[in-house]
């Protein structure tokens, strides 16, 4: 029988490995923290990248719902020791009881996938910001629990850190996720622009959506400068990897900026040598200010 230590290594390992393949944008700062630090992230990372699966897997369309209420139902069984044979699990409970993670964020992402499977327009940006709390905002607030913060002020700042992501998201992914009969961008807002659903299922780059694009890219970039007080507020450990993956998502919303119609025909995204680079330079300015370097050669 395997010892509760070699399981919980074991899970880790599965854990790193999940994030490393999957993971193509946080991954990177994951590499700049800490050990104790990473593999946390990775575990919650293999948590919600497991849950994404699930409402994203056309092999069990008909399925789901029952799957994603059972995935919640593990992470009840999780906090009584409970892992059910899962990779995913042993390190996920651990993490939660080393950084204190409230269990009720990955419900709350839980139902935010739910919402995937019930839901695919919005009316408002107000109905879109509670999809984005649930499936973004929450992971800015699971992660800065595991970066640690010295305020609760930094709550709010993460809350408005995971807005900025998801609709960096949302522009990125427009056409696939119409393509899936999604709709992301409020209706209120195709309206305004005069841009309807049809035309972006069907791809059409004219000025109705070049303008829609620009006021949607606002909106996020306005989202990006209210989380930026985050970064003091979270302890210098941790703070690499917060820069590292502002920085990166901040770089994937100012391509879409420059070339708003590229989203309509390619995966806008950074090369993987950028995303090196701004690893590095996060690990630098963080040893400037008095911080430590915690890139490792293997992870290069």
């Amino acid at each position: 029988m395997i010892s509760k230590s070699s399981e919980l290594e074991l899970s880790y390992r599965y854990c790193r490995e999940v994030s490393r393949k999957r993971a193509k944008n946080f991954y990177y700062s994951f590499m700049v923290l800490p050990r104790e630090k990473s593999d946390a992230m990775c575990a919650v990372y293999a948590f919600m990248r497991y849950c994404d699966d699930i409402a994203d897997d056309p092999a069990v369309a008909g399925d789901r719902e029952r799957m994603l209420a059972k995935w919640g139902e593990s992470l009840d069984r999780t906090a009584n020791g409970d892992y059910s044979d899962s990779l995913i699990l042993p390190a996920f409970h651990d993490t939660l009881r080393k950084f204190d993670i409230p269990a009720e964020y990955f419900h709350q992402l839980i139902d935010g996938a739910s919402m995937d499977l019930r839901i695919n327009r919005y009316q408002s940006f107000d109905d879109l910001y509670r999809y984005c709390y649930k499936v973004a905002s929450v992971v800015g607030l699971v992660c800065i629990h595991i970066f640690g913060f010295n305020s609760p002020a930094a709550q709010k700042y993460a809350e408005f850190c995971g807005i900025a992501f998801q609709i960096t998201n949302i522009l990125r992914d427009v056409r696939e996720d119409a393509s899936n009969g999604r709709v992301y961008i409020p209706e209120e807002d195709l309206w305004a622009f005069g841009y309807s659903a049809d035309d972006l299922a069907n791809g059409v780059s004219d000025e109705r959506f070049l303008r829609l694009m620009k006021f949607e890219a606002s909106r996020a970039q306005d989202y990006y400068n209210a989380a930026r007080p985050l970064l003091p507020l979270v302890d210098s450990s941790g703070r690499p990897g917060l820069s590292a993956m502002i920085e990166i998502y901040s770089s994937i919303l100012k391509r879409i900026q420059r070339s708003p119609s590229d989203v309509l025909t390619n995966y806008v995204s950074i090369s993987k040598a950028r995303k090196l680079s701004i690893a590095a330079k996060a690990l630098v300015t963080s040893r400037f200010r008095g911080g430590r370097s915690y890139l490792r050669k293997s992870q290069l």
